[in-house]
C-alpha cells in the first residue's frame, strides 16, 4: 500500500491480508446506518462478513467512526452507526466527514473510494443507488453512478435499489463506459425481483470470468468498476408487478411526506417493507448475503490471477 492519510485506520486482519495479497472484499455500512431497523442491520453486517469468510475472503466493512475512516470496522464500532446522529456519507461526503469528526456509514460511493485508494478490489453492496424514478423532474441520481465511472473495483450487488428507473441507469451505466455483466441469468435483476424487463448485458457464469474482466481491464488502463449483477435468490424474491406496485405506492407516500434527496432511500425501504407485509426486508436481507457470497468467491478468483 501507498502512504494512506492519517485519518484512515485498517484493521489487523485486514492490513495483513492486503499484505499478503489474500483475497479481501470491502462492505458498505450505509446499509447498517441508514438501510436496515436496529437491530436487523447488525446481525446482517455479522452475517455479511460470515459469508465472506466461508467464500475463503477477508471482509473490511468500512465505516467512519469519530471522522477517522475504519477499514475493517470492529462490532462495537458498527453499533455507533445504530444512534443519531449519523450520516450517511457518499464519496463526496468524505472529507466533510473526517474533517467534522463525523460518525456515518458509507454508501457504495464511498466504500469504492476507500477500496480503491488501499487496493481492495471488490465491494459488496445490495443494490446501486442509480437514476430515481422521476428524475426527469427531480434530477435526482445517485453518486454510486458516478463513483462506478471513476473507481476500478469490482461491485457486486443485485441490481439497482428498487426504487430507481432501470432503465436509465442502464443507459447511464453505458454512455459512462461501465462494464456490467449479469451473474448466470439473461436478464438484469430489479433488486427483490430477478428480472427488470431489460437484458443482460453481457452474462458470466463463473467467478473466475469476472476476476478475468477486471484483470483485463486494468491491463487495458481503464478507470471504470465492473458491475455485477447477482440476482436475488429465487426462494426469497418477489414477483416484479408487486415490487412495481409497492414502489408506486412508497413513492407517493413519499411525496405526500415532501421526503426527498438522501433521505429517500431510508423512508422508501421502510415505506416497502410494510406495504409487502415484510416480504421486502426478508428479501433484502437475503440478497445481501448472497452478494457477500459472490464477491467472497470473485476475490478469491482475484487473488489467483
Amino acid at each position: 500500500m501507498h502512504m494512506l492519510p492519517s485519518f484512515v485506520d485498517i484493521s489487523p486482519d485486514v492490513a495483513d491480508a492486503l499484505e499478503r495479497r489474500r483475497p479481501v472484499v470491502a462492505l458498505e455500512s450505509a446499509v447498517i446506518s441508514h438501510g436496515l431497523p436496529h437491530p436487523t442491520s447488525l446481525q446482517t453486517a455479522a452475517m455479511m462478513e460470515a459469508e465472506v469468510r466461508t467464500a475463503g475472503a477477508v471482509p473490511a466493512t468500512v465505516a467512519v467512526i469519530a471522522g477517522r475512516i475504519t477499514v475493517g470496522a470492529a462490532a462495537r464500532d458498527l453499533e455507533r452507526l445504530t444512534s443519531a446522529p449519523v450520516m450517511k456519507i457518499a464519496a463526496r461526503d468524505l472529507a466533510v466527514a473526517c474533517g467534522t469528526s463525523a460518525h456515518g456509514g458509507t454508501t457504495v460511493s464511498a466504500t469504492a473510494a476507500i477500496a480503491d485508494l488501499i487496493g481492495i478490489p471488490v465491494v459488496a453492496t445490495g443494490g446501486i443507488g442509480g437514476v430515481h424514478l422521476g428524475a426527469e423532474q427531480t434530477w435526482d441520481v445517485s453518486a454510486d453512478l458516478r463513483a462506478l465511472a471513476e473507481y476500478p473495483v469490482a461491485v457486486v450487488c443485485a441490481g439497482a435499489k428498487a426504487i430507481c428507473d432501470i432503465g436509465k441507469t442502464l443507459e447511464y451505466l453505458d454512455t459512462a463506459g461501465v462494464p456490467v455483466v449479469v451473474y448466470r441469468a439473461d436478464r438484469f435483476p430489479n433488486f427483490y425481483a430477478r428480472d427488470s424487463g431489460f437484458s443482460a448485458p453481457r452474462q458470466i457464469d463463473t467467478p473466475q470470468a469476472a476476476a478475468a474482466i477486471l484483470a483485463a481491464g486494468r491491463a487495458l488502463g481503464r478507470r471504470t468498476a465492473l458491475l455485477i449483477a447477482n440476482p436475488i435468490p429465487a426462494p426469497e424474491a418477489l414477483r416484479e408487478a408487486d415490487v412495481a406496485d409497492a414502489v408506486r405506492r412508497a413513492m407517493q407516500l413519499a411525496s405526500g411526506a415532501g421526503v426527498r434527496g438522501g433521505d429517500l432511500t431510508p423512508f422508501l425501504l421502510t415505506a416497502l417493507a410494510d406495504l409487502t407485509g415484510g416480504r421486502s426486508l426478508r428479501a433484502n436481507l437475503a440478497l445481501l448475503r448472497a452478494n457477500a457470497a459472490l464477491a467472497g468467491a470473485v476475490a478469491v478468483a482475484v487473488s489467483k490471477d
